[in-house]
């Protein structure tokens, strides 16, 4: 009975085997082929975040075509005032949405493109449109990112050359002795005198 117990417990599980073992491609491409999953999981992740989510609601769509197409496009250029880094076409925030509506409410009464844009500019700044002007008023929007980047950029390498020099003199400097080495050490140089003098 122990003998037939143990054999079974050895036996591969056919299921489990089947399921968990490398397939041949995962065999030959090796560590590799146990990354294929994580990239294809990250690559369907990217598409889905890079495919447009527009937030528009049917109740805004304009009944003209041209202009749905004109309010479109000028929401595109619009910065969501609350998520600030999406357009307020692909933004579902309410502000979004009151822009938007807005936009359209600009279209509806006869105003060209520009015409919108300045309306909007006048109201809420250079910073609604998503691409603002390079004037001097606009120029922190422009140097914001640039600035981040490189300060971000020469913060890491300080911190990596201190670091570096830290652990460089913990090389160089001779190992501490801990105190109960310090004290046989002691021990040890009082035991050589000792024997070191006349009798």
């Amino acid at each position: 009975m122990h003998g037939l117990m143990q054999g079974l417990s050895s036996a591969p599980d056919p299921v489990i085997g089947s399921r968990f073992a490398p397939t041949r491609w995962q065999r030959r491409l090796g560590a590799w082929g146990r990354l294929l999953p994580v990239f294809g999981t990250l690559l369907c992740l990217a598409l889905a975040m890079a495919s447009p989510a527009h937030a528009v609601q049917p109740d805004e769509i304009m009944s003209n075509p041209a202009q749905e197409a004109r309010a479109r496009n000028l929401s595109r250029e619009l910065r969501c005032m609350v998520c600030q880094n999406q357009s307020i076409d692909d933004s579902s925030a309410p502000l979004a949405r009151d822009l938007r509506l807005l936009v359209r409410e600009r279209i509806a009464a006869g105003d060209s493109d520009q015409q919108v844009l300045d309306f909007l500019v006048a109201r809420y700044g250079d910073f609604v449109l998503l691409k603002p002007p390079f004037e001097k008023s606009t120029l922190p929007l422009w140097l914001l990112t640039p600035l981040l980047l490189v300060g971000g950029g020469l913060g890491l390498w300080g911190f990596s050359r201190r670091r570096s020099k830290a652990m460089q003199a913990a090389a160089d400097a001779p190992p501490r002795l801990s105190e109960e080495e310090e004290a046989r050490l002691a021990k040890l140089v009082a035991t050589e005198s000792s024997a070191g003098e006349p009798v």
